[in-house]
Order: C-alpha cells, then structure tokens, then sequence
C-alpha cells in the first residue's frame, strides 16, 4: 500500500491523495486541516486586523510639576538664613510617555494612571498627527486606569475607536496584538499569545487586581497601549512587564476589557473617583492541607477569616470559616480575582457566589454595595490653641476603611495629615489615634476635644501598622 502511494506522488493527485489518507488516519479535531486554496491564504497576515486597530492607539504626552526637596535646615532660626538658595528645593518639571487607546467618537480616551497621574498637562497625538489636549474624567491608582476627554474636537472631526470585546471568555493560547509607541520610536505593533488569565500580585507598582498575561512584547512606553484580538477588539490595556533588565522578557500584563468598560460607564455617568462594591471580608487562597481538613477533592477557592459587622456577606449569612468557591459562575481563588469579579459587576447589582459553608455547598445571592459612611466620618483640622495644630483626622467608619485599606477592625480616628507640627513630632498619615492622656478616643471629635483641652503634657496612644507606640510630649 505504501509503496503504491509513493509512486502515485509522480502524478499530480499524489500529493491531495497522501495528504487525504494522513487525514483519515488522524484524530479528528475542531479545526479543518487542508492545503490554502489561493494565493491570498498562503499569505495570510495581521495586515487586516493592525490596519483597523491602529488608528484608535494613540500617543499621550503627560507634564508635571514635581515639588523640589526642601533642604532638612529650611525653618531652623539659625541654621536656615545660611543654607537659603542651597538644597534643590525649587519646583521641577517630570515628562512621561505613553499610550491610549480611543474608545468611542465622542474622544473618549482609556490610559493608565502611572501615565497620567498628577499631570498638569496632558497632549494626546494620534496616528495621523493631529494633536490634542485632555482633561482626566475619572482615574484610579489601585486599577492604574484612567479616562480622559479629548478637548478642542472639531463637530466635523472623525475619530477611529476599537470595541472593547463583550463578555469575558479570554482565553489562553488566543492569538494578540500589543500596539503602542515603545521607548518614543513611533507606533509599533507586536503579536503574541495569551500566556495566562487571573494574574495578580506579580505587577509591580500601585497597580492591584486580576491581569492577562502575554508573551506580546511590551516596552516603556507601551503602557496604556491596546491589546487586541484577531477580530480587532480590545480584550486589555498593556500596564507592565516583568522584568530585571528593564527589557521585555516576554511576561506582559494587561487590564482586561471588562475593567475598562466599568471605568468608562462611571466617567461618563460624571464619576470622577471609581466606585468599586465593598466586600467588608478578608481572607487568604485555600491550601491543599485546608481543603484536605475540609473534606475537598482539590485545593481551590478562598476562606473568610473576618468579616466587618456592616459586610454585605455578613447580611448575606456568611462567616468566618465559609469558603467561597465561585462569583458568577467563575471560579476565584485569590482575594484580588473576587474583587475584580465585584468591580466589573458594579454597584447595584448582585452577585450569585458558590460557597461552601459547612461541608454544605450552596449558591447565595450578594449585593453590591459601596462602604457605608456611617457613623460619619466627621473630618476635622485642630485649631491653633490645640496641642498639636494643623493636624488633619477622620472618624474610622467602613468608607475609610476602604478607602485607606485599613484592617476591618480598625477603630478610633486616622490621621489623614499631621500638618507641620504634626510631622515635627513623629506623627505621620495613616497613624490612627486611640487614646489621648489615658483617655480612649473612639472618633475624630473627642480626639479633637481632648487636644484642645491638654495642658502640661501630651501622651498620644497610636496605631502604626502591627505596632502601638505610645507617643510623650511636654507642652
């Protein structure tokens, strides 16, 4: 048989008829093997897919004015006068470079926040050179997302926008494109794979959460930057690499789509700080050894440790011990991936968890809900006639909490700034304040009250971290 098939490669069917025989003899597979039929699919490219994305990937040019370091002599009476002019300590402008992707014709614009953060201008060029000044709608450092507005646009001005992909069903093996403008060069293109889904804690800076990671290469400069699928739509924004030359090692990361849809539906319904749902619990990944304890087949999943009296866990009958196994029917097994299922849920809406609670396996429906700002938070600044003037600090409530993740414990009143006396004393921002001369001072007003009310000295019990100092002073 073989020899006959070998010789009928002499004629012109030998080669259809090797190829139909291999076919048959294989497994059968999802995807049809079989020899490109024109020229046009022997020469199959991303040319159609990076000719409809790359008119929508931007440029961004960002300004800051950096505050210069004021010289440690600045407001000594004595030393000051002889160290005036010296230390640097004149204001400095910081550039950065980045990109950013349109998203709707109006001039909508999704970047990062490492990008843009704290700019004082912010100049957006696009792929055939117009050049445009924007305003930030709405950002976030935790998320290092941010949306801006394009100014200045002309009625008759038509922007190119790529579709944020619907749904969430990335996959790994799935073929991408990384386009942004690396290192100032120009707009580049670069493909690759999705390597992994549910990355978290391994994207250095402020950036938190749940990330797709690719082998595309990304570079400084590709922040903010599309990452596309071979239907043109967006599935990320390219946020960093990890790396240890500071080259691109083939370990990128990307917010996923469904996050940016959630940031632009809050920018546009005026939000201009990003309201994620409250959760209110803690907990840790489950452990072979724990899922062993609990009878489970595998490890998997998140068990609560604590949760704060007002969580909407709580009121949904959740405890210490629970094991949350799945947020709408995906499966979570990091805090970070539960928080992300919550923010790209949004406020107002419900959640359906799988929750293993007693060796029972349930599903439970939990509402989304910001942190309650109750009791308030009664921010309030010390006068002059108080121990320590200038000094800044709120009552604990679950909103600060959130805010500056603080432990759901946590009680008394933060210090939000110490203010220049403050600073001079060892007080920093995020100290909570438990008691003042012996006296526990559960909020902001009878911490107030009590340092308006010392007189001699000044004995301030505080929380820093894991650490309670006891701070003395003589006034």
């Amino acid at each position: 048989m073989l020899k006959r098939i070998i010789e009928t490669t002499r004629s012109g069917t030998g080669l259809a008829l090797i190829l139909s025989i291999c076919m048959g003899m294989s497994h059968p597979v999802s995807a049809e093997t079989r020899v490109p039929s024109s020229a046009g699919e022997v020469q199959l490219s991303f040319v159609p897919v990076v000719k409809a994305a790359t008119p929508a990937v931007v440029n961004i040019y960002a300004r800051r004015i950096v505050a210069g370091q004021a010289s440690p002599f600045a407001n000594d009476p004595f030393f000051g006068p002889l160290f005036e002019g010296f230390g640097g300590n004149r204001p400095r402008v910081e550039n950065s470079l980045g990109s950013g992707v349109i998203l709707s014709d109006t001039g909508i614009v999704v970047s990062n926040y490492h990008v843009i953060g704290q700019a004082t201008d912010i100049r957006v060029v696009l792929n055939d050179r117009r050049e445009y000044s924007a305003k930030v709608l709405l950002s976030d450092e935790e998320s290092d997302l941010a949306i801006l507005q394009l100014e200045g646009l002309d009625k008759e001005a038509e922007l190119a926008a790529l579709p944020l992909r619907q749904g969430d069903d990335v996959e790994v093996g799935e073929l991408v494109l990384a386009i942004g403008n690396p290192f100032g060069v120009g707009q580049t293109v670069s493909s690759g794979i999705v390597s992994g889904l549910a990355r978290s804690g391994a994207v250095t800076g402020s950036a938190r959460g749940y990330f797709i990671q690719t082998d595309a290469p990304i570079n400084p400069g590709n922040s903010g930057g599309a990452l596309v699928d071979m239907n043109g739509q967006l599935i990320g924004i390219n946020t960093s690499i990890l790396t240890r030359s500071g080259g691109s090692n083939g370990i990128g990361f990307a917010i996923p789509a469904a996050l940016v849809r959630q940031f632009v539906a809050q920018a546009e319904a005026g939000e201009t700080q990003f309201q994620r749902p409250w959760a209110g619990v803690t907990g840790q990944p489950l452990s072979a050894d724990m899922a062993e304890g609990l009878g489970l087949n595998r490890a998997g999943g998140i068990i609560l440790s604590d949760l704060h009296a007002d969580s909407p866990f709580a009121a949904a009958g959740f405890s210490a011990g629970d094991v949350i196994l799945a947020v709408d029917g995906q499966e979570v097994n990091t805090p970070a991936e539960m928080i992300y299922r919550m923010s790209i849920s949004g406020i107002g809406s419900e959640l359906q968890v799988s929750t293993l609670q007693g060796g029972v396996q349930r599903e439970v429906s939990v509402p989304m809900l910001a942190a309650p700002d109750t009791p308030p938070r009664a921010e309030l600044v010390t006068g002059e006639d108080a121990a320590i003037p200038g000094l800044r600090f709120s009552t604990i409530n679950p909103a600060v909490i959130a805010e500056y993740d603080l432990p759901l414990t946590a009680t008394g009143a933060l210090i939000e700034d110490p203010g220049r006396i403050g600073a001079r004393a060892g007080l920093r921002a995020g100290d909570i304040v438990l008691g003042v001369n012996g006296q526990d001072t559960p909020d902001s007003t009878s911490v107030n009250a009590a340092l308006e009310a010392a007189r001699g000295r000044l004995v301030l019990d505080v929380a820093r971290g894991q650490r309670r100092l006891s701070l003395r002073f003589r006034l």
